[in-house]
């Protein structure tokens, strides 16, 4: 499928890796311009299409420093896809210390609205414009390891709704795309989830951990976890024309990890 983004302008927050670095690839492919913002932008360089690298602090001024980057390349923004996000694992509640919430709600919840803030009047003065936040499945099915990520994607549900009611008469559309349990760095790194995974389950080796994650823990419809590119896609298609009427809705990207009814 093409979206036809030809002459579209589009942020991408956490475009460094994961799911963002995946979702810059596929607005390059569909021939759109790109501002590729995250804390490391190494990765970016090596991309082939107009993409311009910005590192950036969400916790910080990045929201304003990448839309004047936006607006240099090209002078309109037609889309925006909010990656940029931190998941930190706990041990439970008594390791959920105050100061490391506020550290992921810095970042997951008032960094996506840094971003609205700064993009919404340039979409408004153009009558169009979209804006999809990465949220996660976590925010309706919360996890102990995870109880300040879990809280903080809730509350990102609940501000693209709030985000789209206001904006939606001005042109402007605001979702969600929440996926499962999907490779990223987040899982993979040093003491990612891969790792606490493989403690939690006695032991097992790394190579062992995903597979049974995906079949014997969480029971996937699909036996496995998803990849950046299956998001991607999703997040894409809402940053398009043939989403034009879609707004304040949450698509569920996660391989049948949660029974919808």
């Amino acid at each position: 499928m093409t979206y036809k983004l030809e002459g579209r302008t589009a942020i991408v927050t956490g475009a460094g890796s994961g799911i963002g670095l995946a979702t810059t690839k596929r607005f390059l492919e569909e021939g759109a311009q790109v501002v590729a913002a995250d804390l490391d932008i190494s990765a970016i360089a090596e991309l082939d299409g107009t993409v311009t690298a910005v590192e950036v602090d969400l916790r910080t001024d990045g929201a304003e420093r990448m839309t004047e980057a936006a607006l240099d390349m090209s002078g309109q923004i037609d889309a925006m896809v909010c990656c940029a996000g931190v998941a930190p694992t706990r041990e439970g509640l008594a390791s959920t210390l105050d100061e490391d919430v506020k550290n992921t709600f810095d970042v997951n919840v008032l960094g996506i609205m840094r971003c609205a803030r700064a993009v919404t009047p340039h979409m408004v003065s153009k009558g169009k414009g979209s804006i999809v936040a990465i949220a996660s499945d976590f925010g309706r099915m919360p996890e102990p390891l995870f109880y300040d990520y879990c809280m903080s994607k809730a509350a990102v549900l609940s501000f693209m709704k709030s985000l789209s009611i206001e904006f939606g008469p001005q042109g402007i559309r605001a979702n969600c795309v929440s996926p499962g349990a999907t490779r990223t760095p987040i899982w993979e790194k040093p003491g990612g989830f891969i790792d606490l995974l493989a403690k939690l389950y006695g032991g097992m080796d790394r190579d062992k951990v995903v597979d049974h994650f995906a079949k014997e823990h969480k029971k996937f419809a699909l036996q496995r976890i998803g990849e950046p590119e299956e998001i991607a896609e999703v997040a894409v298609f809402l940053s398009s024309d043939r989403a034009s009427f879609v707004t304040g809705s949450d698509y569920w990207v996660n391989g049948g990890s949660i029974p919808v009814y």
